[in-house]
């Protein structure tokens, strides 16, 4: 089997796929209130060509983690057939999804049937009026709902996502440590990054791993002894609460722009139109569908999918002076 291997020695081996550019809601940090352009439907990668594709990337390359994102990948259609089709590939690899958790309650039970085993949901906020601000949608209740279903079918550990932004939300971190804990989700606190459609992203307004920490001071955290291998996230253990396994509780910061993790790194991404992306940050990407639609082998994809991750930066360079935010934001990369 031959690696996604690039010239400084990491193999990627956790796929990021990318199932739609298209989100029901409308992040500040994220979008327009209207929307963006969406990709034409004939530009997106069918059910058939996706599920090729990871199963080059499984069979061929070493993937051992599919992660599925968007935009908001409950709004694919074909999204339980490609979990259900990704799940028969041997090695079987691991099945995760990021969702914004809209729709979720309707979908835990059959996902967790066609094969997926856990669940991201992004929820920024415990107050259904500033979740409303943010995501210029009322789905507050639709969300938490989702997180009870992914529970209740076993899609574990679910895993919150949250963002902080200074004097927006930013005095929440020990209120959503607590909701956490009270239900046995793991929480992960994410810093705000350079990924915005309008780019207007500001250092200055992004709340650092070093404040949240901070803000966590009276839970009095301990380091955890676990390693975090190639994890984004750096985890600290919560004295005297367990998960919903019986675990000791963890909680999680990832802290990309202040604490960057780029020489761990084991990801490559694959958006909804078939481009190849090395990293959340690359500036230009490599055309699989293309080559697909043009008759390419297996062998042909797989080659060029190596040859489009040898290229990799050492670093995402958010620090350096010369650094250009990506044409694409989040949601048509991918999370």
């Amino acid at each position: 089997m031959n690696a996604l291997a690039d010239r400084f020695g990491r193999v990627a081996t956790d796929l990021r796929v990318s199932l739609t550019d298209r989100c029901n809601l409308r992040c500040t940090y994220c979008m327009p209130e209207e929307g963006l352009a969406w990709l034409p439907k004939q530009d997106q990668l069918t059910d058939d060509e996706v599920v090729r594709l990871i199963r080059i990337g499984v069979e061929r390359l070493g993937i051992r983690d599919v992660r599925f994102t968007g935009g908001e990948p409950l709004l694919r259609r074909g999204l339980v057939g490609i979990v259900q089709e990704s799940a028969r590939l041997a090695p079987r690899p691991r099945l995760m999804l990021t969702t914004n958790g809209i729709g979720l309650e309707r979908l835990a039970e059959p996902l967790r049937d066609a094969g997926l085993d856990r669940v991201n949901v992004s929820l920024d906020t415990l107050d259904p009026a500033r979740f409303t601000a943010l995501t210029r949608r009322d789905r507050h209740a639709d969300v938490l709902r989702g997180l009870k279903a992914a529970a209740a079918a076993g899609l574990t550990p679910v895993k919150i996502n949250t963002v902080l932004m200074r004097g927006i939300n930013d005095d929440e971190a020990p209120a959503m440590l607590r909701f956490a804990l009270d239900h046995g989700y793991q929480l992960r606190f994410i810093e705000q990054m350079p990924l915005d459609a309008q780019h207007q992203w500001d250092r200055h307004t992004m709340v650092t791993a070093d404040q949240i920490l901070a803000d966590l001071e009276p839970f009095g955290l301990q380091p955890d002894s676990v390693s975090r291998g190639t994890a984004p996230a750096e985890t600290w253990l919560v004295p005297g609460r367990v998960d919903a396994a019986g675990e000791p509780a963890r909680v999680g910061v990832i802290g990309s722009v202040t604490r960057p993790f780029c020489g761990d790194c084991d990801r490559t991404r694959l958006t909804a139109d078939g481009q190849v992306r090395d990293c959340l940050f690359a500036t230009k990407e490599s055309d699989l569908r293309g080559l697909m639609r043009g008759g390419a082998t297996d062998d042909e994809l797989a080659a060029a999918w190596q040859v489009a991750m040898r290229g990799k930066r050492a670093g995402h360079g958010i620090d350096d002076p010369s650094f250009l935010q990506p044409a694409r934001p989040m949601s048509a990369i991918g999370g």
